[in-house]
């Protein structure tokens, strides 16, 4: 583990939205009663880290889209496709659709562009007449392996590296943390 005091901040500017005392420095949004100085360290560094983790997924995702030219509904569909043809799950337009949360129409337009480019194939359904089942075309496939599988790979190289116990940890963190975010606390905003 990092020692929090010294991954604190390098200048005056560096990382300084994730600081306590530079964001909210007469404490009106975050209580720090019972924190430490070394405490409010290690939570500017946990969010200095969770904002370098975002800026790595970003250009990440970025730039496999560059590479695949695809946008990122596109590379999600493929990355759907890829795990149904793992789990020899028939991937059907209409189950795209609810694993994408996009309406019919809007997966006809991408199933358009990504059979047009070559990604994947319509094909008659084994044991439904009146659906098709998608394939991802054997180069899309392996091009993903490549690249974007490849760096899931690396992500779970980090996450082998931490202990049972650690794992743990993290995991009730980052579910404590999207609850906390997420969307149902929009009260906040009116």
């Amino acid at each position: 583990m990092r020692d929090s005091e010294s991954s604190a901040r390098t200048g005056p500017v560096a990382g300084a939205q994730f600081d306590l005392d530079a964001s909210d420095p007469s404490g009106e949004l975050v209580d720090r009663a019972g924190l430490s100085a070394r405490d409010i360290a290690q939570i500017d560094a946990v969010m200095r880290a969770l904002a370098a983790l975002r800026a790595a997924e970003k250009e990440l995702a970025e730039a496999s889209q560059r590479f695949m030219k695809l946008h990122e509904t596109d590379m999600r569909a493929l990355h759907q496709l890829i795990v149904w043809g793992n789990t020899g799950e028939i991937a059907t337009p209409s189950l795209l659709a609810r694993a994408l949360g996009i309406s019919s129409a809007s997966t006809t337009k991408l199933l358009d562009r990504l059979e047009a480019g070559g990604h994947l194939r319509r094909e008659p359904h084994p044991s439904d007449r009146r659906a098709l089942a998608l394939r991802i075309s054997a180069t899309t496939r392996a091009a993903a392996m490549r690249t974007i599988g490849a760096q899931q790979a690396r992500r779970v190289n980090a996450v082998r590296r931490l202990t049972p116990s650690q794992r743990d940890v993290v995991i009730d963190f980052l579910e404590d943390m999207a609850a906390e975010i997420a969307l149902g606390n929009e009260a906040d905003w009116v």
